[in-house]
């Protein structure tokens, strides 16, 4: 008789406990939190509602691109993310796409679709740079990437915010072209009118599924009838272009007829909007993966506490402290852990958890004092959220053992820095935090991030902010979320300070220099609240508190269904270092 169980099961089936019950729930604090949750849902139900009515699409027959996702992607499942990215503040209030990750008949891909309500789903500004993190995502994870295809082209209007630099919108295909080197599949659902960039969008997968009415093209419709000018248009030639617009829009090019009967880049041909996407479901099932099973340490679990309890643990009050582990024990599988070097670099949780039964690395912001006598360095009491040497210490050590023990990563935020001056300068913090960034580029782990609170400064990018995008897979924000090089105080400070004691020195009134002070902090403050921070790109989400571990179980999944490099349960140092 076999006798089922997991590998090294004596260190992860009853790992220790953390967290408690919730003594008391803040009534305010919940009000507050789920107050702004309600402002970012609006800014999402704003782009959803943006363009086109969803009603008159469908009585032409013709899903919008919501509709498609939430037939194509597993109930439950879906993970969106860059909702309301908008970088250049374009009329339209959005990149012209919906994106996100999602299971789709079981299988986790990064998923990308047109949103066809806005200009026929055309490229609008940022949208080369959106495209290039939902790249980033499927490379990092090694997930397929599914494309679900309506794009009329570039905005024309706004060619030069668009077209050309390093991130514009010739960088998408190259980018194809390296996912698929890498053994990476991109799926394609074509729906509608793709010429120009849209053809390009099309042509660049690996699998092309066309819906009958589609069509792809180096040019649409509107430039093959208008590619012979005069230099400028008269009513001679607009009379021409109404003729051959009149022709080529009963017979576009790069129909079905020429690119399933005639080229064959069309592998397949679909009757209804149901059929493309069924088409995907099955290609994506002919594709490699490792059944959960194979790296699973566990058997899932749920936290034993509640998610609504983050409403009462997480303040948004960002001067009031709360306790970290207990906010870990609402996304930790049955509130269980390993912690690493607990009684070292106590301003810093590292430590190895399940979520849905796979091991995943843990990094976190501590919060409230630290104890006297640490920074063991200075002379001054530490303070949790900022960094210390021990600390960074404690996570490079950290980031190289999940490296090399192949196990993904999440980072927890909620910092105000990195201690300073020259009592600081002297222990090294400078060189420290750039040990961590190395120690996370050479670990090749993927990460996730949530910024719960507050990113500041160079922690924010040291502690697997999305600028290690090349290891970060895509970063969360919260309600709570602010993001900043330093809070507006000290910004106006760093600023003004000077110029105050001037103004002093020349016997001048301060009331002008203050008002420019204050001003700083007002920006400052409009500048990094959390749908802020979402448009412009600092966080790939603003999501709900219950939400959290939906990511976190989306993230963990999809770095185990088909990982490039293993290293077996077994063999593994970090839980045997840990448990000693």
């Amino acid at each position: 008789m076999i006798e089922k169980d997991f590998s090294l099961h004596s260190y992860f089936k009853n790992m220790p406990g953390i967290g408690s019950e919730l003594t008391r729930t803040l009534k305010k604090n919940v009000e507050e939190i789920k107050e702004q949750e309600d402002l970012i849902a609006l800014e999402f139900e704003r782009v959803k509602q943006n363009g086109k009515a969803t009603e008159a699409m469908n009585e032409k027959g013709e899903w919008t691109a919501w509709q498609r996702l939430e037939y194509l992607v597993d109930p439950g499942t879906w993970c969106p993310l860059h909702t309301i990215y908008d970088p250049l503040e374009n009329e339209e209030g959005n990149t012209g796409v919906i994106d996100g990750i999602g299971r789709i008949d079981g299988k986790w891909a990064v998923i990308i679709a047109s949103n066809n309500k806005v200009m026929a789903g055309a490229w609008l500004s940022g949208q080369a740079d959106n495209v290039l993190r939902v790249t980033d995502m499927a490379k990092l994870l090694h997930l397929p990437l599914v494309w679900v295809l309506n794009c009329s082209g570039a905005k024309l209007m706004e060619q030069e915010r668009l077209y050309a630099n390093r991130r514009g919108s010739g960088t998408p295909f190259f980018r194809h072209a390296e996912l698929q080197k890498l053994g990476i599949p991109i799926i394609v659902g074509i729906y509608g009118t793709n010429p120009a960039g849209g053809g390009y969008h099309a042509i660049s997968p690996t699998i092309l599924i066309g819906h009958k009415k589609c069509n792809m093209a180096v040019g649409g419709a509107g430039i093959v009838s208008g590619m012979a000018p005069k230099g400028y248009i008269d009513e001679e030639v607009a009379e021409a272009l109404i003729d051959a617009t009149k022709k080529f829009k009963t017979t576009p090019p790069g129909r079905v007829e020429i690119h399933h009967n005639g080229t064959g880049f069309i592998r397949e041909v679909c009757d209804t909007e149901e059929e493309v996407l069924d088409e995907i479901k099955r290609y994506l099932g002919t594709l490699p993966s490792y059944d959960a099973e194979f790296f699973r340490v566990g058997e899932p679990t749920e936290p034993k506490y509640p998610d609504s309890d983050l409403y009462s643990l997480i303040p948004l009050n960002q001067k009031r402290i709360y306790s970290m582990s207990e906010v870990l024990a609402r996304l930790f599988d049955g509130s269980e852990h390993m912690e690493f070097r607990p009684e070292y670099g106590p301003e810093i949780y590292c430590g190895l958890a399940k979520i849905d039964g796979y091991l995943c690395g843990f990094v976190a912001n501590n919060q409230g004092g630290l104890g006297t006598g640490y920074p063991h360095y200075a002379e001054y009491d530490g303070i949790g959220g900022k960094l210390y040497r021990e600390g960074l210490i404690k996570m490079n050590e950290f980031v190289t053992l999940c490296g090399r023990d192949r196990i993904p990563m999440i980072w927890v935020q909620d910092t105000t820095g990195i201690d300073v001056g020259d009592t600081a300068e002297q222990a090294e913090m400078l060189g420290l935090g750039m040990s961590l960034i190395y120690s996370i580029e050479q670990s090749e782990t993927p990460m996730m991030t949530i910024v719960l609170r507050k990113g500041t400064a160079a922690a924010h990018y040291v502690l697997g902010g999305p600028q290690a995008n090349n290891n970060n897979v895509f970063t969360l924000g919260t309600a709570a979320t602010e993001i900043y090089v330093m809070h507006g105080e000290t910004a106006a400070a760093a600023s003004y300070a000077r110029r105050l004691l001037k103004d002093r020195e020349d016997g001048k009134p301060l009331d002008g220099t203050i008002g420019k002070m204050n001003e700083i902090i007002h920006q400052y403050n409009e500048k990094s609240r959390p749908a802020y921070c979402a448009k412009k790109g600092f966080v790939d989400e603003i999501v709900a508190l219950p939400e959290l571990r939906n990511y976190c179980r989306a993230f963990v999944g999809a770095y185990y269904q088909n990982p490039r490099s293993i290293c077996a349960v077994h063999q593994m140092l970090t839980p045997r270092l840990i448990k000693g």
